[in-house]
């Protein structure tokens, strides 16, 4: 089953360094029969994309829920205790995984996985560019309050929504996270 896990480069690199990663609370996105019945048109194509977007937006929680961005050293020890930081973009990473079970309390795409996501079962990463990290900064600071309906707040989280993000390969995971 294909999902797509709300990550943020701290858990991109964890992910890359250890060969595995388990998502908050075993939460990830993907194409479900609620999912399915919500959008009343739309190819696999489209849904997929809609299961993407909600993960893109966990991702910015994610984000909102670190003080610093979801920012840490790499655990390589070139870094460590340098004060650097990883730039503050939303990641989705796309997995293909054995197992999945809904989540219909939550939200419509929401699924739980058991198992850690494994390096080898990634088919692509997503990551934001350089240009959208202003918008995700601002988004994250007011994701809560555009939940809660909060119109500026939600233009804001629009703002950062508009920005695509881009498409990775597996195999330029390292050089991605190289030169950052």
């Amino acid at each position: 089953m294909r999902v797509y896990v709300p990550a943020t480069l701290a858990a991109l690199t964890a992910l890359q360094r250890d060969g595995e990663l388990f998502p908050l609370g075993g939460t990830v996105f993907g194409v479900t029969p609620a999912l399915r019945e919500a959008y009343t048109s739309g190819d696999d194509e489209e849904l997929a994309e809609a299961a993407m977007r909600h993960a893109a937006r966990a991702s910015l929680r994610l984000l909102a829920a670190d003080d610093d961005g979801g920012s840490e050293p790499s655990g390589d020890g070139d870094d460590a205790g340098d004060g650097s930081e990883l730039p503050f973009r939303r990641v989705v990473i796309t997995v293909d995984v054995p197992e999945a079970k809904e989540r219909p309390d939550l939200d419509d795409a929401v699924l739980r996985v058991s198992e850690p996501i494994r390096l080898g079962d990634v088919v692509a990463v997503h990551v934001d560019v350089s240009d959208a990290e202003d918008a995700v900064k601002s988004a994250a600071a007011v994701v809560d309050a555009a939940d809660l309906g909060d119109e500026d707040a939600e233009l804001a989280v629009g703002d950062a929504e508009d920005h695509d993000l881009a498409w990775y390969a597996t195999q330029e995971l390292p050089f991605l996270l190289e030169l950052l």
